[in-house]
This record gives structure tokens, C-alpha cells and sequence, in this order.
């Protein structure tokens, strides 16, 4: 199914084109649409959601991850799979008793009697049979569990990164949180899943198959546990150390991996544009080779620790075979006793054998909670305290005293800043590139906090209130405005919940979508791409512009909203502006002066520093640096020059 046109297409004008226009195709096929249906009718009632967000972490959050705490949360099913782990292990421990009473009392001279090796052999069988149905119940149990511990620690590591300030994601890479997300998470789900049973049944295994030894001969017990075990102990201990460094590498590596894969996906079209595409693959060669060689230092470290641990397990077996076979001739053991301890420490030998693999599983779990638990234990650099009260609904005076930051603190962007902006005043800051603009609209909003100095709204020192009581009363319109999958009623909905489709509608009025909205073959519901890449730079910014104004905020930020849209967009979306702007406290970071001058004042910004305030009119008399700048812009064709 096809829509005709070609929609926007990232760039060119909004409104050209006469021709029907649509989206590449996001929705269900009609012809699929029955059997869609009948799909979702199969679909279980889910409950609806009682999740809240809070700005600080409760004390159970504050907690260090670890796995005990994560499995603590579910008792019934770790001591369901717990039982199931201790059952299978005894049943499969039968097995060589029975062999013994079968040999000893079915096959030897004078006790001879295939009754009792028919016996045998069925319990044997029915054994097995028990030992594989409770097998499959424990697999089912510690699946049900995992499942459940990592939805809970995908909620918790995402609520995190939604706590997380701005620098946090500045300074990390995206690549970096998405491997946190997927590859750490899914380690930890099959080290809960697989791993912790496997390893919990071989290690009670070992120790029940050691009792047994001891109750089965003394002599070649001791001779195992004086032999065998310390060396296998010593191998363990260099492997532990020895895999959690590789380990820890890895993780570290793959992190690296997939942060190159999704900038250069996400900059596609950059390297296109560019031709980078070689030097592109490259530079991936290396990132790639750099986890290799991660992966190839705990292979090799795998590659000395398993065939070590069979050597010595064939040296012991030797040893004790030479051992029992003298007790025998000495008529101090028997054969059957003999034949059931040779099972049992070939069981013995076989967990090790298996906990080495475990033990991969384990450690790559192991490096997968540390760097969980170090994300989760890195704070907000933005706070709020515990009894932060509710910021009160604001008139929208906004006040910078003495405000000098720096985002880091040997290089300050601006230096004692002193402005006032009154309620209902749109106020424009222009500048030079760096000169600080966009840094103001960010402390304004407390993305970031001043190094010395405050932000009051109203007079209230803006680091004594919530977070999201601030934020509600507050509108930013970024440069590039950022779309989500989904429909247009869900973007437009983003900011305010509840909102009913007439609010809506005069949204689209307001800021002049209804063009827009009308073209379409779904109106409000077509379904946009990721970011919003199947429209026009206008119609985003269009989208973005009515998403403020359905936030209703007291103060609206808008951070160089027209810098990237033709002439033709740019009209249209400032039309828009004059009616958003109207009854509200605005900061306009200008890149043109067509938008400066539509403000009620201009905020001349320069190495950090304010250098001159006033209206347009008054900046323009005094022949100052605004003034220069004004010249400037209409010797370079300034749209307003004809207006002059």
C-alpha cells in the first residue's frame, strides 16, 4: 500500500506543493488487518500501570545492585527452584548405590540373581524419569524468575538514566547506555536463568558425591580430597582472577563496539554526504579488533584452565585406580564398591568440569553487575532535596543574579550575569557563536546549575523547589526539534496528559497546522518515523512549536528555533510565535535578527558577559555592538532590509 506525493523530505519549503503527500507507509495493511485482529483479541489483559516517577531514589534504590538483592525480591520462586535444584541433585546421586547393589548382590559369586539387577535397572529408569520432569519444572521456575528480576532491572536502569542530568549524556556515550541496556542486562538474564541453578546443582552435587566417597571408602576419599581438590582449588582462584580482568574488558569493549555502530548509523547521511565510508570502516576495524582481542584473552585463559583441570582429573583417576585395585586384591574392597566410587568420582570430576563453563557464565555476570551498579550509583549532578516543595504557579519574572558558571569549572562561559526579565516580557539574546546565549536558556531551566550566583522565578531561588513542579511551567523549543515514533497526536500530546482532541485542534489553529493536518490521509493519527526524518525542517519545527503551546508553560525558551529553516518556513513559523509568545515570559536565543526584533527587549551577550540591554530601536541609536551587528546582517541581504 502506497500514499502518493513525497511529504517534506528534511529540508525544502512546508507548503509548496498541491500534489497529495503522505508518509511511507507505517501502519497495518488492510488486507492484514483481520488477521491482526484476531491476534490481539488472543492477547492477555494486561493490568493497568501504577508506576511513578520520582526525582530522588527511594531507599531500596539507593541500595548497591546486587544479585542476592535482586533475587530477594521474589523469595517463593527462589525457594521453589532452590527445592528443585536439591531434588535433582540427591535423585541423580542414586544411580551408582543402586549399580553397587546390583554387582554386589546380582553378579558376584554366591549372589547371583537377575531379579535384583531387573530391580535395579527400573528404579534406575524411574529415577531418571522423575529426575528429567522435575528437571523441566526447575527450568520453567528459574525462567519465570529471570524474567521477572531483569523487567525489574530494565525499569530500575532505565528510571535512572531518566533522573540523569544533562552532562551525564553529554559526556557518555549513547552506544555506551545502549550496551548497559542489552548486552549487560541479557548476561545477568542467563546467569539467572541458566547460570545460578547450574552452578548451585553442581556445587551441592560435589559436596553430596564427597560424602558419599567418604561413607563409600575412607582411604580413597582421603587420598582424593588430599590430592585432587587443592590443586583444582589452586587453578580456580588464578582463573577467578585471572577471567574477571578479561571479563571486565570485554564488557568495556563491546561498549565501545555498539557506541561506534550508533553513531554512524544515527550520522548516516553525514558519511555519505562525505564519502567516509572507508575511512568509516576503518576506524570500526580497530574498535571491533580491540574487542577481539578481549575476547581472545579470555579464550586463552578458558584454553589453560579446562584442559588443566582434565589432566588432573586423569592423573587422579589413575592414581586411585592403582590405589583400588590393590584393595580389592587385598580383599579389603569390593568391586561393586569399587565400580560405585569410580561413578561417583567421574560425578565428581564432571561438575568441575561443568562449573568451569558455569564459571565463563558467572564472571561475564559478575563484570555485567559492576558496571550496572556503577551507572546506578552515579548521581544527578542536578538535585532536588527530599523536601523540595512545589514551585507555586509563577507570574514569569526570571532573574539571574550575579549567575557565573562554567561547565567545567577551570573555563567559565559566562561571568556575573545581572538580568531581570518581567512577566509577559519576550526578551531576545544574540551574540557570537559561544558567547554564552543557549547557556543562559539552559541555567534558566536548570538543565545545568551556576557556579556562584542564583536563578530566581518570581523570586524563588530555583534550587529550593522540585524539579518537575519547575519544568511543568516551563517551554522549551529546541533548535532541532526532536520527534518520537508514533503517531502526530502522540508527539503533539508529549508534554500534557489528558488532553482532549478539541484542545488539540486549536493547537493546530494557533500555530498554523491545520494545512498540514488537513493533507494527510490519517490527520492526527498518521504515524511519523523516529525523530520525525519523513518531514520538512518547517513542519518539525511546526510540531514542536504546538507541543509547547499544549504544555500551556509560563515562561517559554526557545533556543535559536528559526536558524536552520528557509525564508518561506521561517514566515510561517513565526507567525506561529506571535501567537504562542503572547501573555508569556520568553528567552529567545536569536540567530537571526528577524526573531530579535520581534522581542520586547535584546540582550546583547559576549565572551560570558551582558554588553548591552534595550529595545531594538534604543540598541540601534546608541551605535554599539548591537548596532554592528544589525549593519553587518543587512550588508549580508538581512530580510528585513527592504523593510527598512
Amino acid at each position: 500500500m502506497a500514499w502518493g506525493g513525497g511529504w517534506g523530505g528534511g529540508g525544502g519549503g512546508m507548503f509548496g506543493s498541491s500534489q497529495s503527500t503522505g508518509l511511507p507507509f507505517g501502519g497495518i495493511p488492510s488486507e492484514l488487518q483481520a488477521e491482526a485482529n484476531k491476534v490481539l483479541a488472543t492477547e492477555p489483559a494486561r493490568e493497568k500501570s501504577s508506576l511513578t516517577f520520582h526525582q530522588r531514589p527511594s531507599a531500596k534504590e539507593r541500595l548497591a545492585l546486587t544479585l542476592p538483592r535482586m533475587l530477594r525480591a521474589y523469595p517463593g520462586w527462589v525457594a521453589g527452584g532452590s527445592l528443585l535444584v536439591i531434588a535433582t541433585s540427591l535423585l541423580l546421586q542414586a544411580g551408582p548405590l543402586l549399580t553397587e547393589f546390583a554387582i554386589n548382590r546380582g553378579l558376584t559369586l554366591g549372589h547371583r540373581s537377575l531379579a535384583v539387577v531387573y530391580v535395579c535397572g527400573s528404579l534406575y529408569l524411574v529415577l531418571a524419569i522423575v529426575n528429567a520432569l522435575l528437571q523441566r519444572v526447575q527450568i520453567d521456575v528459574t525462567g519465570k524468575l529471570a524474567s521477572r528480576v531483569m523487567h525489574d532491572l530494565r525499569i530500575r536502569v532505565f528510571t535512572h538514566f531518566q533522573r540523569l542530568s544533562l552532562d551525564f549524556f553529554t559526556e557518555e556515550k549513547a552506544g555506551v547506555l545502549m550496551s548497559r541496556m542489552t548486552s549487560d542486562v541479557e548476561n545477568l538474564q542467563q546467569l539467572v536463568q541458566d547460570g545460578i541453578s547450574s552452578f548451585a546443582a553442581q556445587g551441592l552435587t560435589m559436596i553430596v558425591i564427597t560424602v558419599i566417597l567418604f561413607w563409600t571408602n575412607v582411604v580413597l576419599a582421603t587420598w582424593t580430597v588430599l590430592l585432587v581438590v587443592p590443586l583444582m582449588f589452586v587453578f580456580t582462584l588464578w582463573f577467578h582472577h585471572a577471567s574477571e580482568k578479561g571479563y571486565l574488558l570485554s564488557r568495556d569493549r563491546i561498549a565501545n563496539v555498539l557506541a561506534d555502530l550508533s553513531e554512524s548509523l544515527y550520522g548516516i547521511r553525514v558519511v555519505t554526504a562525505n564519502n567516509r565510508q572507508r575511512r568509516n570502516i576503518k576506524n570500526h576495524r580497530h574498535v571491533v579488533g580491540a574487542y577481539r582481542d578481549a575476547n581472545l584473552y579470555t579464550g586463552r585463559v578458558n584454553a589453560i584452565y579446562g584442559p588443566a583441570t582434565n589432566m588432573i582429573g586423569i592423573f587422579g583417576s589413575a592414581l586411585l585406580l592403582g590405589i583400588g585395585g590393590n584393595m580389592v586384591l587385598d580383599h579389603k574392597l569390593s568391586i561393586g564398591a569399587l565400580v560405585a566410587f569410580f561413578l561417583y568420582l567421574n560425578r565428581f570430576f564432571s561438575p568441575i568440569q561443568l562449573l568451569v563453563q558455569q564459571y565463563n557464565s558467572l564472571q561475564q555476570g559478575r563484570s555485567s553487575v559492576i558496571r550496572l551498579r556503577e551507572l546506578l550509583q552515579t548521581p544527578p549532578s542536578i538535585d532536588e532535596s527530599s523536601d523540595a516543595p512545589t514551585l507555586p504557579t509563577i507570574e514569569g519574572r526570571i532573574t539571574f543574579e550575579d549567575v557565573s558558571f562554567g561547565y567545567s569549572p577551570d573555563n567559565l562561559v559566562l561571568r556575573d550575569v545581572n538580568l531581570e526579565i518581567a512577566p509577559g516580557e519576550s526578551v531576545a539574546f544574540v551574540g557570537p557563536t559561544g558567547a554564552g546565549k543557549s547557556t543562559m536558556a539552559k541555567l534558566a531551566n536548570r538543565f545545568y546549575d551556576p557556579t556562584t550566583g542564583r536563578v530566581l522565578l518570581d523570586g524563588i531561588d530555583i534550587r529550593t523547589v522540585s524539579l518537575q513542579s519547575l519544568r511543568s511551567q516551563l517551554g522549551v523549543v529546541p533548535q532541532e526539534a526532536f520527534l518520537f515514533a508514533g503517531s502526530i497526536r502522540t508527539n503533539l500530546s508529549f508534554g500534557r496528559s489528558g488532553l482532549t482532541t478539541k484542545e488539540i485542534e486549536e493547537a493546530i489553529d494557533v500555530v498554523g497546522l491545520r494545512d498540514l493536518i488537513d493533507r494527510l490521509p490519517q490527520g492526527l493519527d498518521t504515524v511519523i518515523h523516529e525523530r520525525g526524518q519523513t518531514l520538512s525542517a518547517g513542519e518539525r519545527q511546526l510540531l514542536a512549536l504546538a507541543r509547547a503551546f499544549l504544555a500551556r508553560p509560563r515562561v517559554l525558551i526557545l533556543d535559536e528555533a528559526t536558524s536552520s529553516l528557509d525564508l518561506q518556513s521561517e514566515t510561517v513559523i513565526e507567525a506561529a510565535l506571535d501567537r504562542l509568545l503572547e501573555g508569556r515570559s520568553a528567552i529567545l536565543i536569536a540567530h537571526r535578527l528577524t526573531t530579535a526584533q520581534r522581542a520586547d527587549r535584546i540582550v546583547v551577550i559576549d565572551e560570558g558577559a551582558i554588553v548591552e540591554v534595550g529595545t531594538p530601536h534604543e540598541l540601534l541609536s546608541h551605535n554599539g555592538a548591537y548596532a554592528s551587528m544589525y549593519q553587518a546582517w543587512l550588508a549580508s541581504g538581512g530580510r528585513d532590509a527592504t523593510r527598512s
